[in-house]
């Protein structure tokens, strides 16, 4: 059976492609998932791509992902560097989780240094645009391949 993924997109990743596009690129949300999609039927897997404005949304998808979904990719925006929440109910999913960000958080204001959801994740991928994605579905795929060739 496919794994399945949850990526989640948290506030104003819907207006990619009219907001900072100097920042986060041309390319809008629905772009980014409809290729997100596609590399990981690509990689065999089920991508679920999901965004919402609202931080207690977010929490209740990824509280209703245990038992569902086999890994979380999230990309949790301004919630990032706020969002106790989040980080909570991140550390109660039993898959792993990879944070993603469009922009280099660490070059950015000193105010988005700091992430919340790293407590939570097996890696962060940041600064490589919507390939991003990519990458952590990439490296959720050699983080089960290495499990399976273990005794």
């Amino acid at each position: 059976m496919a794994k399945r993924v949850l990526v989640l997109n948290g506030p104003n990743l819907n207006m990619l492609g009219q907001r900072q596009p100097e920042i986060y690129g041309r390319k809008t949300l629905a772009e980014i998932d409809a290729a997100t999609e596609a590399a990981a039927a690509g990689l065999g897997m089920e991508a679920i791509c999901r965004q919402s404005n609202c931080e207690g949304k977010l929490v209740t998808w990824i509280q209703e992902a245990r038992g569902y979904f086999d890994a979380i990719v999230i990309n949790a925006a301004a919630y990032t560097h706020t969002s106790v929440a989040l980080l909570d109910a991140l550390t109660l999913f039993e898959g792993p989780v990879v944070e993603v960000h469009l922009s280099n958080i660490h070059k950015r204001e000193p105010f988005r240094h700091r992430s919340y959801i790293s407590g939570a994740a097996l890696g962060m991928i940041a600064g490589f645009g919507p390939v991003g994605y990519r990458l952590a579905l990439l490296a959720l795929d050699e983080q089960w391949r290495a499990h399976e060739d273990t005794p």
